[in-house]
């Protein structure tokens, strides 16, 4: 993507460059790992039982464990070390709730749906169709880094589709990662089953909006909520039986919100909360869609 800065009438050509050393991407995502993807930092280079070594480990505030891998090199292949990390850390889970105790992280792990986080200048069309083809999501994130200081951040974009592998992966072998479990599918239809009509037309129409916002937002269900993403989520939805509940991350302090929609959640801080972000808003009908939108859009203008 090619960035511009303003002057004035002045418009001039922000140039793209590289990082000094391979290290530097690594250690800047992990000394930043909250901000830039709403994760708990956990372990740099962690050593595994088979001499491999996760370049980080963190959870994320729903709980999830979340393996990062970098590819510092156009040979790294990220995907497939990530993918036997996974296999490695849901056979020694005991390992991962110690190390989120010594690092005094008090949240129920989600070992349902762990992730596995690609980080990468550039993918090839080899990455992009392994990613397609596992029957587990993989996340591939590009960056660039670009003169006056600037990170560009943004999901990869393929598009996931049923096609058939035969000949592609051996019968035993795809039965093998099926059997695996690494992660546990969730879908809409599962958090809008029971739920009655007036609460479905209402998630409906607000879904409608998030999705028209950009056509590179990933909508993702798990097993709590909903969750609305670019390069990290802006807005979880939990259906209720009556109305949604609404997670905004935004941090305190910084929503415009005229009508006090919103709630503030570190205000008393309340712990064990779904979804991201600091601030709340039920809905119970289409009567402030329009406003709940806005603060929604809010939060998609400071993730994206």
């Amino acid at each position: 993507m090619a960035l511009f800065k303003i002057s004035g009438l002045t418009v001039k050509r922000i140039i793209s460059k590289d990082l000094d050393l391979e290290k530097n991407l690594q250690s800047l995502f992990e000394q930043n790992l909250g901000e830039i993807l709403n994760i708990v930092f956990l372990a740099h280079e962690y050593s595994t039982s088979f001499g491999g070594r996760i370049d980080t480990l963190g959870v994320d505030r729903n709980g999830s464990p979340c393996i990062i891998e970098y590819k510092k090199n156009q040979n790294d292949n990220v995907i497939n070390q990530g993918l036997s990390y996974l296999r490695w850390l849901l056979d020694h889970k005991a390992n991962f709730e110690i190390l989120c105790q010594n690092k005094k992280i008090d949240i129920e792990i989600d070992w349902d749906s762990p992730r596995v986080i690609c980080v990468a200048e550039s993918y090839s069309k080899f990455d992009l169709d392994t990613a397609d083809i596992l029957p587990i999501n993989v996340e591939l994130l590009r960056y660039r880094i670009y003169d006056e200081n600037i990170l560009y951040l943004e999901p990869e974009n393929y598009q996931k589709v049923k096609i058939s592998t035969s000949g592609v992966i051996k019968k035993g072998e795809v039965q093998k990662l099926k059997d695996a479990q690494l992660q546990k599918a969730y879908s809409i239809n599962d958090h809008l089953s029971g739920i009655n009509k007036e609460t479905i037309e209402l998630f409906q129409d607000l879904r409608e909006r998030i999705l028209s916002l950009d056509q590179n937002i990933i909508e993702e269900a798990k097993a709590k909520y909903i969750a609305y993403k670019t390069s990290t989520n802006f807005v979880d939805i939990v259906v209720k039986q009556y109305g949604l509940k609404i997670f905004l991350n935004v941090k305190s302090g910084q929503l415009n919100d005229p009508q006090k929609l919103a709630r503030d959640l570190t205000r008393p801080k309340l712990i064990g909360h779904w979804g991201n972000g600091d601030y709340e808003v039920k809905i119970e009908n289409e009567s402030n869609i329009d406003s709940v939108f806005a603060l929604i859009k809010q939060s998609y203008d400071l993730n994206k």
